[in-house]
């Protein structure tokens, strides 16, 4: 049996950091982990409603959410592809997102701070290449279709390798399978390399598919 980590915590302190920077006591550990996942949902969240009024896409397009965490600060930084709706009345947008987090939080003795980033390469992100397939699988598009689209996606970013992997009844099949499919060079073992990786889930009419990406973006 193969022991598994996930290569984001194997490489911390080399080529990763973490996504969320802050301390607290052990008895308070538990509150911060749970504090995280409310803000990150409620970012998703509203993101991903807003494109679908704008767009009518659902790709939400965030490829990283960085949380720091101060006594009297909350500074939370979105990192993200498509922009368009943010850009947009940014001002207003942004105030709305950050009353919403405020809500969900209930924090009146913080203060909150959002800040965005554009990245130049939406595509040589996993996260937003997982919501891509996803929303592949959902217009029932054929799984390797979909794969090969990722991965031609991806070139364009001027990546090394790519790893995708998608689990479950793919093709609403009767039996649960794996399929996976690799372009270039992904050393997973070597600390050194630089690898983006996420693990997304898709509700699909025909059940729960899992989809893993790994990308091999440079080595030191």
């Amino acid at each position: 049996m193969g022991q598994k980590i996930n290569p984001l915590g194997f490489r911390l302190g080399t080529t990763q950091s973490h996504h969320s920077l802050w301390f607290a006591q052990p008895k308070n550990y538990s509150e911060g982990l749970q504090e995280d996942q409310k803000i990150r949902n409620c970012i998703k969240n509203y993101v991903q409603k807003n494109m679908r009024i704008s767009s009518g896409v659902g790709v939400e397009g965030i490829a990283r959410i960085e949380i720091q965490k101060r006594i009297d600060l909350i500074q939370v930084i979105i990192s993200i592809g498509f922009p368009k709706f943010l850009i947009e009345n940014r001002p207003r947008r942004v105030e709305e997102l950050q009353m919403n987090v405020q809500k969900e939080l209930h924090c009146a003795n913080r203060k909150l701070n959002i800040a965005i980033t554009r990245i130049a390469n939406p595509y040589g992100h996993p996260n937003i290449l997982a919501e891509f397939i996803a929303g592949q699988l959902k217009n029932r598009v054929s799984f390797r279709k979909a794969m090969k689209k990722a991965i031609e996606l991806t070139e364009l970013a001027n990546t090394k390798g790519i790893q995708v992997q998608i689990a479950g009844r793919i093709d609403g099949k009767e039996i649960a399978r794996v399929e996976w499919l690799r372009e270039g060079r992904v050393p997973l073992q070597t600390i050194g390399a630089k690898i983006d990786y996420c693990s997304y889930t898709v509700r699909t009419i025909y059940g729960v598919l899992g989809i893993k990406i790994w990308i091999f973006v440079d080595e030191e």
